[in-house]
This record gives structure tokens, sequence and C-alpha cells, in this order.
């Protein structure tokens, strides 16, 4: 018989964004912003990668619109809302994700100088893991500082 309490069963997986920033900033009091960030994008790189080892898209030859979609359904409103990714692009050398609600700017004020770190490391997993190449990633746009979008940016490091 399963565990009620390891499963959950009226809770559910979901847990609220206050409580998962606490342990962000709880990190950091502990640790500081930078191990935090490193720690925060390698627990996000091996979700982003076992998430698309269970959506069976390891070394996929799906397009990029087709990955997108795949990825909003799995970390989006209708899976476990992590962002909402919009569009997935190449342009270039670089692979461009275009997300929106990340959790990790949620709450924060704007102007704020907070990088997506967790979700930034989730992408780029599954990233890694779908094109099977080793990436590099950098955040460069938010809408904290006015964008659009949360943008992250992948570059294939050989």
């Amino acid at each position: 018989m399963p565990n009620s309490i390891a499963n959950r069963q009226t809770l559910g997986e979901l847990i609220s964004i206050v409580c998962f920033k606490s342990v962000i900033t709880g990190m950091e009091e502990a640790l500081g912003e930078k191990a935090t960030a490193i720690a925060m994008i390698a627990a996000g790189r091996a979700r982003g990668k076992n998430l698309v080892k269970d959506l069976g898209l390891s070394n996929s030859s799906q397009d990029l619109s087709t990955i997108a979609v795949r990825l909003n359904d799995a970390v989006g409103s209708a899976g476990t809302r992590l962002t909402i990714i919009d569009k997935i692009v190449r342009d270039g050398d670089l692979i461009k994700v275009y997300c929106d609600e990340t959790v990790c700017s949620a709450g924060e004020a704007p102007g704020s100088n907070r990088k997506s770190t967790f979700t930034i490391g989730a992408i780029w997993g599954a990233l890694s893991e779908i094109t099977g190449k080793k990436l590099r990633g950098i955040h460069t746009e938010s809408v904290l500082r006015g964008s659009t979008h949360d943008v992250f940016e992948f570059s294939i490091v050989e």
C-alpha cells in the first residue's frame, strides 16, 4: 500500500511560489548568492534532463516549435507550472527560449536583478538531453527589467 504522507494524496505534487522562493532566499543567506545560483542551475539541469527522458525526447530530431509545445505541456499550466514556454527559435548558432511567468521571477519587484537560475537550469538540461550536445546558457532578457519575456540563450560548447 502506498505511503499517503510520501504521495501527498490530499495536497498533490505542487507547492506555493512563496515556499519555493523561501528555499532560494534561505540558501542565499546560508551559502551566498553565487553558490546558490550554481546549486539551483545544477538542480534545474538535472530536472530538465530527467523530464526529457520521461517524455521520450532524448536526442530528438523534432523541430524546435514541436519541442517547445511538448516542453510547455510538461512545465506550463497543464504541467508543473514552472514557466510558460512561448517559443524556441534558432538564431544563428544560438538556441533562444522565450519564457513567461517563470517561477524565479514571480513576486520580484520591477528592476530586480534576480536571475531565473532553476528555470534556466531546467531548460538547459532539457535542451542538452534533446540535442545530445553540451550547451552553455545565459539569461539575456528579463521581464523584471522591461522585456516581454525571460529569454535564455544557449550555445553549443565544442
